[in-house]
């Protein structure tokens, strides 16, 4: 093969905020494909927080760290270009952990086959991928919340957080969701139908709750960490059963971890608080993928991806999850070299 395969490597471990000089912009030659491989042109790269704890040496994650060198993790989609695996040929489209490279090669382990004819191939990186799994089975199975419950999700108008409110609505209970800056808030309020919305910018976040949550939080679905998680806590409702999924607001720390000072309201409220790992429910995935895409069909759910074009605009892109600046699920279009 004579193609080029452009790629992003580790090149160092990042101290605080990911800096372009933590990769290596790379150009490599296509090799021949063995027996039993695909190759895969990446169309769509999804942009996650977790990508940053992989960037960390940290052997008690849930997942190695990628080494220095390696081609940078990242869950993406893309069509079969070429395949010598019987269960895959050219032409189908396919989505896994391909990592930020414009190919990918695949010994047809960890990856799926994804349909287009059903729905636009960004969307199987969002509502229809980890974030809407992430979401459904956190929501559903650990927070489990009833009829006329209150549930508060943070980072409501990212791709995880907007996916949880909406399906707290469908499911009968109030969604007050808690994001940054005045246009977010409207979206949460205005498109997707929840009840209420808190600007961590330029509101008091407890006053806040204690204000749309005056009896208490059934359901607290975390996103951030940090000063939102406590605040939360603090104002629990008896039985209340806390999600913790992310903590956005502590990845680039370079201090240690933020943990909850109130967290003796777990106590006091006979509360739980739990995580989730979305791999855990892989099993049930068609599960999760039959019902959301049942909902997306009927305009119970919405969707809503951020697009940046360009492999090579990677480290750029990246820092939007955490300065806030993206709307929506933010994904990579690669584009033809």
């Amino acid at each position: 093969m004579n193609t080029i395969n452009y790629q992003f490597q580790l090149a160092s471990r990042p101290q605080g905020s990911v800096k372009a000089s933590d990769f290596n912009y790379v150009a490599e030659q296509l090799r021949d494909l063995q027996d039993g491989e695909v190759l895969i042109k990446n169309l769509y790269i999804s942009l996650d927080p977790a990508m940053r704890g992989w960037m960390n040496e940290n052997k008690n994650s849930y997942m190695p760290p990628v080494a220095i060198g390696e081609v940078m993790r990242a869950l993406a989609v893309g069509r079969v270009v070429a395949s010598k695996n019987p269960q895959f040929v050219a032409g189908e489209h396919v989505s896994g952990i391909l990592g930020m490279q414009e190919y990918a090669y695949s010994d047809g382990k960890g990856i799926s086959k994804v349909d287009v004819k059903l729905a636009p191939l960004p969307l199987y990186l969002s509502t229809l991928g980890m974030p809407g799994m992430t979401a459904y089975f956190g929501l559903l199975e650990v927070g489990q919340p009833r009829e006329g419950n209150t549930v508060v999700v943070s980072g409501a108008a990212g791709a995880v957080g907007a996916i949880v409110g909406q399906i707290a609505k469908i499911k009968g209970a109030r969604a007050v969701g808690i994001a940054g800056g005045a246009d977010k808030c409207r979206y949460l309020t205005e498109q997707l139908g929840f009840d209420a919305a808190i600007d961590y910018k330029t509101e008091d976040v407890s006053a806040a709750l204690r204000q749309h949550c005056p009896d208490g939080i059934d359901v607290y679905f975390d996103n951030v960490g940090g000063d939102i998680l406590d605040a939360a806590l603090a104002q629990l409702a008896f039985g209340a059963r806390v999600v913790i999924c992310g903590a956005i607001s502590q990845y680039n720390n370079t201090t240690p971890i933020k943990g909850p000072s109130n967290y003796l309201n777990l106590m006091v409220k006979r509360a739980t608080m739990k995580g989730v790992m979305v791999s855990d429910f892989y099993p049930r995935a068609v599960e999760a993928a039959r019902d959301m895409g049942g909902w997306i069909s009927s305009g119970k759910l919405k969707s809503r991806e951020d697009i940046v074009e360009g492999l090579e605009k990677f480290p750029e892109a990246f820092q939007k999850l955490f300065t806030g600046e993206n709307n929506g699920k933010l994904i990579l279009k690669v584009m033809q070299s």
